[in-house]
């Protein structure tokens, strides 16, 4: 009997080792994988947050641009025969030569009419005033033959230039640049050759 309690204490001995050497050996590695990792994520984290605040900077630095003022202007329309305008009137610094600033469906006036004849009948109402020099008018026409838009562009000139200043009616007015022509061209009738032209008649 004495035989074999010796060998149980032998047997029991070994085991006890075994199980404090493996308790102590994870109580010595494992602090050191973990403060290594958490140091990792945290060099990690902090070049993210570097590389995001210029981004975030940019765009609170981006310029806002002031928004300009539309110009103010004076509209009204013109017409003669078929041809009808919107002209806008805008006043500007008075030039040093007497030129007009004029655009007629986005070209200058001295462009879109071709002959001396038309270009003065634009500027009829500007000169009449001795304005030339102190507007700028943009135009739009369609229809109608080239005189007559030319003479629209007149009609539509004018008329705004009343809405700018009253004082302006008086001489338009005498000139003739408000009314508004009524002449127009005659229908052509059944069995004549225009509006009043008959065809010829022979007597024999």
């Amino acid at each position: 009997m004495v035989v074999t309690k010796k060998s149980e204490t032998k047997e029991k001995e070994p085991k006890a080792v075994k199980v404090e050497k493996s308790a102590e050996k994870p109580a010595e590695k494992t602090p050191v994988k973990k403060t290594a990792e958490k140091d990792a994520e945290k060099i990690v984290e902090k070049e993210a947050v570097v590389k995001a605040k210029p981004a975030a900077e940019k765009k609170a630095i981006k310029k806002v641009e002031p928004k300009l003022k539309p110009k103010r202007y004076f509209e009204a329309v013109g017409r003669r025969k078929t041809a009808t305008c919107r002209a806008r009137l805008f006043t500007a610094r008075p030039l040093d030569e007497q030129v007009g600033r004029i655009l007629v469906n986005g070209k200058p006036y001295a462009e879109y009419f071709s002959t001396p004849e038309l270009r003065q009948i634009v500027e009829a109402s500007l000169n009449k005033l001795k304005s030339l020099n102190r507007f700028e008018v943009t135009a739009i026409v369609h229809g109608g033959g080239v005189k007559a838009q030319a003479e629209a562009v007149r009609h539509g000139i004018a008329r705004s230039l009343v809405l700018f200043n009253v004082d302006f009616q008086k001489k338009l007015k005498r000139a003739g640049y408000l009314r508004r022509d009524p002449r127009m061209k005659e229908r052509k009738k059944y069995g004549l050759r225009k509006a009043r032209r008959a065809p010829q008649w022979a007597k024999r």
